[in-house]
Formats: structure tokens, C-alpha cells, sequence
């Protein structure tokens, strides 16, 4: 695994995923070693025909000069017998004598002529064979060199990281993704999360799927040794204390938020201000139970009879006779109070028995999957107002930290009314706290928060036609991506696999002696990707789809396929992946799934800080490393291939 995550240039920048890129292309074939010329040798056939195109053209002047020679000797030997006199004899060898030497002459010249000829042609070809291995020597020298830069390109190549975190740009204040559903949501949040308590964050999770979406994660930071504090509604409303100590005006805003989302109705107002008298009757400490208690007397006439409900008997003969005081002079406010009580009727055990509790790290406010749309919106107004109400005391009592060391992940935002998400939106931003909104389909709210200053838009897969429709008008026409093998197999592995509840698997959870805690500074990068493979399904999938993808993939190209992100294509997107658009350019695709980061082919660099390093690392070749003569021989020509 790359050495890299050990180090961050921007401690505390979530990433949302993982983007493939091969920055480094292939290097191609490696480049053939020259092959050694034929060695020029002497043409003995053309030396021979030369000599024997002398020897005819001299053989008459030989014969003559042989004639020559044997018409002296009989002169001679006809003087000797005495048949010739000497004088005649020597008056005939002499003149033979004078014809020969020319012939004679001219027979050594052309010899020598010969000669010369024979030896410039040699040295001709000496120079020749010469040049030709000098010509040979630079080739491998340059061959050499080729060869040494391809080796560096191939290692270069083999070591890059093919997976590169894409992290929050600088200057985003919330994500809003539209889409994905469960297993999207499930891969989103665990990659969200572990890169948060990475660097020792602050995580709060508002689970309205109705599934535990979040249950991944919960596996991955008991594995990390962190208890999260989770809460599922309305099981553990009796252990729910968040905005339970806030003053009673507050508390009042908070109540009144609810049941404006809950049971539209009079003005936020209106409501707060009879919220505000109960809780001046009842004391700024009162229980939501005695609230709600309150609110059913003042929905009864003044001559109702309370004696027989016992839910009144919450309030004492004083509480009752001063609310019927408080309220005397209002004729209405038996209507709005029934409102009110039908509202917050489902808040009834909130906080009962709350204790104090130390501080979690991460926190998990979850809705049970029978309670229906209608407790789903009332239970997620009040937290999400809640949240709020705290983030604005925060941020009023100091300046704000370091920009998404604290994040706040909605899941299911559009159960909750647009006003209550813009608050918790703007509350965050003032505190620097980054808030990640998770739409279920591309409704018209959705796009309103893609479309939103500050907002980091993310499109999922879509769950029909019309929400499809919707998305691909927001990312424009003719717009199509690359998605890898591994982001199709793993997300259809798990797809539909989100667990219904909080109950870690005990297959899962820890067996060795290890520290446990409720907060922690930080967490090692290669301990969190151990944890990730070890105890959550995405590392398992992810580590065995990634094994017989190797296996069976020869190249990258083997590895990608085309998607449109038309209304078809975006509806058919694999469940991790995510469509960002970027500025100027097509939109890219992410990866959510969280088991990316267990690849040794992964990294915590994004593409923009990878890509000054890889140039370097490509222009990092030493002369030292030249090794001449080595690659194979280039391919020899075949004559049954070439004729013709």
C-alpha cells in the first residue's frame, strides 16, 4: 500500500470516494536491440573474374613474347651446330630482344595495375565493415538509453496507484447527493466516516432511510476501538437528551419547528409563544411528557372533565389551574393546542431517562422501519432542529474550527421539510461544520440543493424515469463516463444487502484485548484500511472482486465500460458510483465504496497532487543506469511474407 497515506498536505479534508485514473500510460512494447550488420568479406569471384579478364586480354602478348623467346633459342642453337653464323644469330636474338622487352614491360605493368586495383577494393571494404560497426556501437549506445527510459516508464507504470481519493473541494460548505439508495447511502457514509475519524473528527449521523445504513460503519469504528452512541427512534426516545438542557425559549422554537412539520398549520410563531407560556407554568426543566400533558388540557373545553385521563395526572392541581389561567383569555387555543398535542403526541417518553453521558465521537440518531412516514418526519424535524438550535449556540460562543472537522450526514432529507434542511444547512456554515445531504430521487427540492451556492453536487443512481429525466437535464445532454469492472461487481454484490437494523454482526466484532474509547485524536491509515477489510462487507467484496479482476483483465481498457448518463443510463448506474460535475469539463465518476482504500493500488492523493509527482518521477532517470546491449533482436524480415 502506498506510503502516501501517512502523510496529508490538508489534514481534516474528507474524501467522498475514489476516482480511477492511469496518469502514466502504458509504455508500449520494449524497444528491439539493433541487429548486427552482415559482415562485408572480400568477393573472391570478383577478384577472380578480374583476374581472369586480365589474363585474356594479355594471354596474345604473352604468346608473343613466348614466340619470341623461342625463336632466339633457335637462333642460338642453330649457331651452336654451326648451320647460322654467329653474326646473323646475334643480329636475329637481338631483335627479338627489342620486341620482347615492351611486350615484357607491358605485362608487368598491367600486373601491377592489377594489384593496385585488387588492393583499394580490399580497403574499400575494410572501411566499409568499419563504418558499419562504428554506425552499429551508437545504435546500442542509443538503444541503451531507449531502453533504460522504457524500463524506468514500465516501472513507473506498474507502481502508480490506480484509485485517487476525490476529496470536498476547498470552499464547499455541504454535499447534497440525489439517489444511490441504501447500499449507495451505506458506501457514502462509511467512506465519509472513516476518513473523518482519520484525522480525529466529530461525526453526527440523522438516519431517516428507515434501514441501518449506517450499520457498516458502526462495524468499522467498534473494530477502530470508538463506541458510537446511537440511538434508534422511538425505542430509545427515553434516552434522548439532545436539546433536553436547552433553555426553555429554545426548547419552545425547537417543539414548535416539529409540529409545524408534522401538522401544518398556524404560524411558527403562533405556536411558539403557547409553547414558551406552558414551559413558564411548568418550569424551563419540564419533560416533553408534562408539555404534552399540558397541551391535551388546554385542547379540552373548560368544563371537560380531566379526572378520568390519566395522562393530567402529570400535572398537579396548581400547573393545571394556572395553564387554565395562562389560556383564559384566548378562545382558539383549544384548536391550536390539539394541534399541537397530535404534533408532539410521539414525544412523549423523549428524555425520560436521559443520563449524562461522556462525549462520543459518533453519534447515530436513527428511525426505526415500522414507524412510518409520518413519525419519520416529526422525529427528524426535532433533531435536525435541535442540531441546529447547538450548532448557532456554538458558533455564537466562539470562532469557528477547522472547515469539516465536524460533519453532519442527513440520510432521507426529503422526509424533512425544505426550511428545516436550509437551517441545518446555514446553521453549519456558520460553525464551519460540513453537512452531507442524501436525497432518495431527484425531486424538485433536491435540485434546488445541487443548484445552491456552496454546494458540492452529487447524482446517484436514480430509482425511476421521471427522477432520472430530472438528473440527466442537471448534468446536460451528451455527457458519458467510464465506469470500472470492480465499481459494477462489488456494487451489485452488495445492492439490497443493507442491514433493517443496528445489530452488528458478531462475526464482526472485536475478540482481542484492544483499547476502547469513545473518542480518539486519530487513526493510522494503514490500521483503518485493515479495519475496513477485516469488519465491513465492502473490504471483504471489495478484496476478492479485486483479486479475480487482476486475474482475468489484461489491460486497463479490459476494465472500463462506457456509461451515458441519460434517463436509462442513470437509472442503471452501478449503487457506489457518483457523478460529479466539474467546472468547464464532463462530469467525473466516483467511487463510494469504502474497500477501494484496502487496494494496494489506492491512494489518499488526488489526481491533482499525483500528477506534479508522476511527471517527476518520469523524468527521474539516471545515466547511471544505462545498460547497453540488452532488449530483444528486432524481427527478421520473411521472405514468404514480403514477396510480392
Amino acid at each position: 500500500m502506498p506510503d502516501d497515506r501517512a502523510e496529508r498536505k490538508r489534514p481534516g479534508r474528507p474524501f467522498l470516494g475514489w476516482r480511477y485514473q492511469t496518469l502514466v500510460p502504458p509504455p508500449g512494447p520494449p524497444p528491439r536491440r539493433p541487429t548486427p550488420p552482415e559482415r562485408v568479406d572480400y568477393d573472391l569471384d570478383w577478384e577472380k573474374a578480374r583476374l581472369r579478364a586480365e589474363a585474356e586480354t594479355n594471354r596474345p602478348l604473352l604468346f608473343g613474347l613466348c614466340l619470341l623467346v623461342l625463336i632466339g633459342t633457335v637462333l642460338l642453337l642453330l649457331t651452336i651446330v654451326g648451320v647460322m653464323p654467329l653474326l646473323l644469330s646475334l643480329v636475329g636474338c637481338l631483335a627479338c630482344l627489342a620486341v620482347a622487352f615492351p611486350v615484357l614491360l607491358m605485362l608487368i605493368q598491367s600486373r601491377s595495375d592489377m594489384g593496385e586495383l585488387l588492393s583499394r577494393e580490399r580497403a574499400k571494404r575494410r572501411a566499409e565493415q568499419e563504418r558499419r560497426e562504428r554506425e552499429l556501437w551508437e545504435r546500442q549506445e542509443e538503444h541503451a538509453a531507449r531502453y533504460t527510459e522504457w524500463q524506468h516508464r514500465k516501472r513507473v507504470y506498474e507502481a502508480q496507484p490506480r484509485w485517487y481519493a476525490v476529496e470536498i473541494p476547498e470552499g464547499t460548505q455541504r454535499v447534497a447527493a440525489v439517489g444511490g439508495a441504501e447500499a449507495g447511502w451505506s458506501a457514502l457514509l462509511t467512506t465519509l466516516g472513516a476518513a473523518l475519524i482519520k484525522e480525529g473528527g466529530d461525526l453526527t449521523v440523522v438516519d431517516l432511510s428507515g434501514r441501518a445504513v449506517a450499520e457498516q460503519f458502526v462495524s468499522l469504528t467498534q473494530r477502530c476501538g470508538l463506541i458510537p452512541r446511537i440511538w434508534v427512534l422511538p425505542a430509545d426516545l427515553p434516552r434522548v437528551k439532545i436539546g433536553a438542557h436547552l433553555s426553555a425559549r429554545r426548547r419552545a422554537a425547537i417543539l414548535a419547528a416539529t409540529a409545524q412539520a408534522v401538522e401544518p398549520g398556524d404560524e411558527i410563531a403562533a405556536r411558539r409563544s403557547i409553547l414558551e407560556r406552558i414551559f413558564a407554568v411548568l418550569g424551563k426543566d419540564a419533560e416533553i411528557v408534562h408539555v404534552v400533558a399540558a397541551l391535551g388540557l388546554l385542547a379540552l373545553p373548560d368544563d371537560g372533565d380531566t379526572a378520568d385521563d390519566p395522562a393530567h395526572l402529570l400535572l398537579t392541581r396548581e400547573e393545571r389551574e394556572k395553564l387554565r389561567a395562562a389560556f383564559a383569555d384566548e378562545p382558539d387555543v383549544a384548536v391550536r393546542a390539539a394541534a399541537l398535542h397530535r404534533a408532539l403526541l410521539p414525544f412523549e417518553g423523549l428524555g425520560i431517562k436521559a443520563e449524562r453521558e461522556p462525549y462520543a465521537q459518533v453519534k447515530i440518531i436513527a428511525t426505526d422501519r415500522s414507524v412510518g412516514e409520518f413519525a419519520e418526519r416529526a422525529y427528524g424535524t426535532y433533531t435536525v432542529e435541535a442540531l441546529s438550535t447547538l450548532l448557532d449556540l456554538r458558533a455564537a460562543r466562539g470562532k469557528p474550527g477547522r472547515p469539516w472537522a465536524r460533519m453532519i450526514i442527513l440520510c432521507g432529507a426529503d422526509a424533512l421539510p425544505e426550511w428545516a434542511v436550509r437551517r441545518l444547512s446555514d446553521a453549519a456554515a456558520r460553525l464551519a461544520t460540513g453537512v452531507v445531504l442524501l436525497y432518495r430521487r431527484a425531486s424538485e427540492n433536491a435540485l434546488a440543493q445541487l443548484r445552491a451556492d456552496g454546494t458540492l453536487p452529487v447524482v446517484m443512481r436514480q430509482p425511476d424515469a421521471a427522477a432520472a429525466a430530472a438528473a440527466a437535464a442537471f448534468l446536460g445532454a451528451d455527457h458519458a463516463g467510464r465506469i470500472h469492472r470492480l465499481t459494477e461487481i462489488v456494487g451489485t454484490a452488495l445492492d439490497g444487502a443493507t442491514a433493517d437494523g443496528y445489530t452488528t454482526d458478531a462475526s464482526y466484532q472485536v475478540t482481542a484485548a484492544a483499547p476502547v474509547r469513545y473518542a480518539a485524536k486519530s487513526i493510522a491509515p494503514l490500521t483503518l484500511a485493515r479495519h475496513i477489510r477485516s469488519a465491513t462487507a465492502w473490504g471483504n467484496a471489495t478484496g476478492q472482486a479485486a483479486e479475480h479482476d487482476t486475474l482475468s483483465a489484461e489491460s486497463d481498457t479490459d476494465r472500463m465500460t462506457t456509461q451515458k448518463f441519460d434517463v436509462y443510463g442513470l437509472q442503471h448506474l452501478p449503487p457506489t458510483a457518483m457523478i460529479i460535475p466539474e467546472r468547464g469539463d464532463a462530469p467525473i465518476i466516483v467511487d463510494a465504496n469504502p474497500g477501494i482504500l484496502t487496494l494496494p493500488t489506492a491512494t489518499l492523493q488526488t489526481v491533482a497532487d499525483a500528477t506534479a509527482l508522476t511527471e517527476q518521477a518520469l523524468a527521474d532517470v539516471g545515466a547511471d543506469e544505462v545498460v547497453a546491449h540488452i532488449g530483444p533482436p528486432p524481427e527478421r524480415l520473411d521472405w514468404r511474407r514480403s514477396a510480392g
